[in-house]
């Protein structure tokens, strides 16, 4: 990384301001200055880094964010039906501009053992020995100024712990809400979900844009899985199409834990998306779905790391991306099995359906191996619409455009036919058929 004596001016002033709140502890504040200082050190990525060299983040740069002030603009029930999924998700923990809303949050019906709260009410509570425990445990060690920024504005976000032996069948979604009624905010929600031994549970985590503003959501969120615990994380982006969203997951399994992650990104005119998920303990199985959409001028970055730290592990990961007009795709996805990882089995695919001549991919699996016993695979395909499947259905009476739309919602329909929640499936799939219906493919 580019390396920098200080932050920039603004950023130095919101973290002081930030730092001079009442009723911080001393861990946390401890734990803001050391995110700061390792930004610090580090710097805003530039093309020169490995890591970034297809995203270009000047315009993030050369911006001017402000932290949200407490006073939000209003948001009624209503504006966020579509978005809540209200039928299969009663418990839901809304953030407007970064700043919890008690009214249009549901979170009073959780069974015993399991506890839903924002980090701020977690920090009052009896739930502070978890963050110390859990907050920024690997984050750090990733290497990624966005993260570190993160943890130095670290101040609310939601804490969702599921106790052991608890099965959740009804999912928790994390709603966060941009308004746009302000230009320039910057947004830093910081998200840590426990699910402990042999617990169960659904998340949903999704982020939407509400009017086309300039801002800049910078998420974290670090997940455990306990031994022979089983999460199902899904991930949805459809942020302002002038925003930059910049994300890192950061995923610890132990001992026959399973994850699944499914992560949609629409939105955002820059949109980078770090998942890194270390298998540390064996028999662990961890499976990443992606799809990604771009248009105009949008870039949409996913870079995903799989350490196989212990034996008999599994991962399987499949990333989708559809790009048109000038839309700049990148993947970059690595497998890392670590020396004692004997009898690892990892599979990883990235596909890339490109409409239009100018749209581009940058595309990079990797496989770092360094045990004998193991099977490993990787593969990438770039492509345009089947010729031939689109004369057969134009030759049954369907119009060039519309046959166009239907073969591109169906590859991207591949990417989201695992969801297991029926809704948010459907709302996908909703979503695409009406984005393609509408594009001049």
């Amino acid at each position: 990384m580019t390396s920098t004596a200080v932050a920039p001016d603004y950023l130095t002033a919101s973290f002081d301001q930030l730092q001079a709140q009442n009723g911080v502890p001393d861990w946390l504040r401890d734990l803001r200055q050391k995110g700061l200082n390792s930004f610090r050190v580090q710097g805003f990525p530039t093309t020169r880094d490995e890591d970034w060299r297809f995203t270009d983040v000047t315009p993030i740069v050369k911006a001017q964010f402000q932290l949200s002030p407490a006073a939000t603009a209003e948001v009624t029930a209503g504006e966020l039906a579509e978005y809540t999924f209200q039928d299969v998700a009663p418990t839901l923990v809304v953030f407007v501009d970064g700043v919890w809303s008690r009214p249009l949050s549901r979170m009073d019906s959780m069974p015993d053992g399991v506890t839903v709260q924002t980090l701020t009410q977690a920090l009052a509570g009896d739930q502070a020995e978890l963050l110390r425990a859990h907050l920024d445990g690997q984050t750090q060690a990733a290497g990624n100024p966005f993260a570190a920024l993160n943890t130095g504005f670290l101040a609310e976000g939601a804490v969702i712990r599921v106790g052991a032996g608890k099965q959740l069948s009804e999912p928790i979604h994390l709603l966060y809400v941009s308004t746009g009624a302000a230009e320039g905010l910057m947004m830093h929600p910081r998200n840590l979900i426990v699910a402990e031994r042999g617990a169960s549970a659904i998340v949903l985590e999704s982020y939407v844009g509400l009017a086309e503003s300039t801002y800049l959501c910078n998420p974290v969120t670090e997940i455990v899985v306990g031994e022979n615990a089983r999460l199902d994380h899904y991930r949805t982006q459809r942020e302002s199409l002038s925003a930059y969203h910049v994300s890192t997951t950061q995923v610890h399994m132990d001992r026959d834990a399973h994850l699944t992650s499914h992560a949609v990104s629409i939105g955002g005119s820059l949109t980078r998306n770090a998942v890194n998920a270390v298998l540390d303990g064996e028999g662990c199985e961890c499976t990443l779905n992606g799809l990604y959409l771009g248009a105009g001028r949008q870039l949409v970055d996913n870079h995903t790391i799989i350490e196989h730290a212990k034996p008999r592990c599994q991962s399987h990961e499949i990333y989708k991306g559809i790009l048109d007009d000038r839309a700049q795709g990148v993947f970059n996805g690595r497998i890392h099995v670590h020396h004692d990882a004997q009898k690892t089995d990892a599979r990883q695919t990235n596909r890339a359906l490109l409409l239009s001549d100018r749209a581009r991919i940058n595309t990079k699996p990797e496989l770092l191996i360094f045990a004998d016993d193991v099977k490993c695979t990787h593969g990438a395909t770039i492509g345009q619409l089947d010729p031939d499947a689109l004369f057969y259905l134009q030759a049954r009476g369907i119009g060039r455009d519309q046959a166009r739309a239907m073969l591109t919602a169906a590859f991207g329909g591949e990417a989201i036919d695992d969801m297991q929640v029926e809704p948010v499936r459907e709302h996908l799939s909703n979503m695409m058929r009406q984005r393609f219906t509408r594009m001049e493919v």
